[in-house]
């Protein structure tokens, strides 16, 4: 895959904090539409992975390519402009209000990014967030307050609201945490779904989840890449059997 067609192009990546390499001569790339999840021990470095790619945090060595473009000198607002959306582990929406309000906050912050560019009417602006409430599965609960969804439904919601923004690029961490099974698989339907029309970057611990969702894997492990491919060829590579057993794998 050339620099070009990738989306996001992460370039022997080191980030040091007082001497500890957080991330280690990482590299990694993934095309445009393509839905990664990226797993590994705790300490393996994937939020340090995702602060380096918002901004957050910048790269002691090495660079973060989104589209071709070098990120290191943009701050966390524009490169939220420039199109990527992260979606935290504890679900950041106004529990008072009510998803539909919800979405229509997060549509007027992407508006004021575009009303000086084009006129943008309330008639579309409706549809979206009526497109978005049905996309999350909200559209029965449009109206009550956000409060009173259950911890998945907050979840959706929050999707919801970072699409309102079109982001190209979505960084999700840790979905399905604390949700009931039947959550876990709508999550996954819904990740599914997005993934026709954004690039998407999971990352998630619970591996059956990732067994619903993943093509194709990466495995983290101390700061740096340790393997990729399809969740089976993950799953039985030794190296990683011994980064989370902690044992080599008996020889046969």
């Amino acid at each position: 895959m050339g620099v070009s067609e990738a989306i996001l192009a992460i370039e022997n990546l080191t980030v040091s904090f007082d001497g500890f390499k957080a991330l280690n001569q990482l590299n990694f790339s993934m095309a445009v539409g393509e839905l990664r999840v990226i797993i590994g021990p705790n300490g393996a470095g994937k939020t340090t992975f995702l602060d380096v790619i918002t901004g957050k945090v910048k790269p002691t060595e090495g660079r973060v390519l989104f589209k071709g473009k070098n990120l290191r000198s943009f701050s966390e607002d524009q490169i939220a402009r420039m199109g990527i959306g992260r979606k935290f582990q504890t679900p950041r929406i106004y529990l008072n209000l009510t998803p539909q309000e919800n979405l229509e906050l997060a549509c007027n912050r992407r508006k004021q990014v575009f009303a000086t560019l084009f006129s943008y009417s309330p008639q579309a602006e409706r549809r979206t967030v009526t497109g978005l409430l049905e996309t999350v599965g909200l559209a029965a609960k449009a109206k009550i307050q956000a409060g009173l969804l259950s911890h998945g439904e907050k979840q959706w919601l929050e999707i919801g609201m970072l699409v309102a923004q079109s982001p190209d690029l979505l960084l999700v961490d840790e979905p399905v945490a604390g949700l009931t099974d039947e959550e876990t698989e709508r999550t996954g339907e819904l990740l599914q779904a997005l993934a026709e029309s954004h690039s998407i970057i999971v990352i998630e611990h619970d591996m059956e989840f990732v067994r619903q969702i993943a093509r194709q894997v990466t495995v983290l492990h101390e700061g740096t890449v340790l393997c990729e491919g399809t969740i089976d060829q993950v799953q039985s590579d030794p190296r990683v059997i011994e980064v989370y057993l902690g044992q080599k794998p008996e020889a046969h």
